[in-house]
């Protein structure tokens, strides 16, 4: 049977890779019997500053996500937010991957069951020729209150989502079959403490001002922000 009840998650980052990025809004609606009864919405602290890029595509800002959750702290609203829900999403395990590192990075399980609107878009429909979300959408004449905002997408995703199984369910009733996600990945371990002192001793020699939330930040930032700090402006000299 085509899943009515559902969690529809988007969310946006800092970037495309679940072990450097990091989450920066989660957008999520709750779908009993093919309606929404429930939508959350959050901004997280990335623990880092917004590049330039990202703010011209979200419409995120720094000042929007400095009184954030903490990643840890959004994980675990989302994870009970979801709880036993079958997941959709567009392009699902891209959303999925940055939550399950979090949940490895917290110990705990994640495993979740999905259905892919890309995938059945890609299956399904002929036209439009690309089946990005936003492409999607205006070809289906559905609003978005603002694009790449994750309630917004989230919820667009559910009408799309919505349409296809009613659309192509009876023809295609495999594409709507929730599948296993599997993202494997591994634990970002706390910076040492010896790494946040180099850093700290780093930024000052060369009075830098760092913009990043210490608690946060993990052994590998540590040791990828120290390679571009000495390539940018040199090691400490010592006397």
């Amino acid at each position: 049977m085509i899943p009515q009840d559902y969690t529809v998650i988007d969310l946006e980052m800092t970037g495309l890779h679940p072990k450097n990025d990091a989450i920066l809004e989660v957008g999520a609606a709750k779908i009993r019997n093919g309606e929404v009864t429930d939508t959350m919405d959050i901004f997280v602290n990335p623990g880092r500053k917004i590049t330039q890029e990202i703010t011209e595509l979200t419409g995120i800002t720094d000042e929007m996500v400095k009184e954030g959750l903490s990643p840890a702290a959004a994980f675990h609203k989302t994870a009970e937010f979801i709880g036993d829900d079958i997941l959709v999403g567009h392009n699902i395990i891209f959303d999925y991957s940055f939550l399950k590192q979090q949940a490895v990075n917290e110990k705990v399980p994640f495993e979740k069951k999905a259905v892919d609107t890309l995938k059945a878009a890609r299956k399904c429909m002929l036209r439009p020729e690309k089946k990005s979300l936003e492409c999607l959408c205006d070809y289906l004449d559905i609003e978005r209150e603002r694009e790449h905002r994750a309630i917004y997408d989230a919820l667009a995703t559910h009408e799309l989502y919505q349409y296809l199984q009613k659309t192509y369910g009876e023809t295609n009733p495999e594409v709507f079959e929730p599948k296993d996600l599997i993202y494997k990945t591994k634990r970002q371990t706390p910076a040492t403490k010896i790494q946040k002192i180099h850093l700290k001793e780093l930024a000052d020699y060369h009075k830098i001002e760092l913009d990043i939330v210490w608690e946060q930040l993990t052994r590998s930032e540590a040791s990828r922000l120290m390679d571009k700090l000495i390539s940018q402006y040199g090691r400490c000299q010592k006397d």
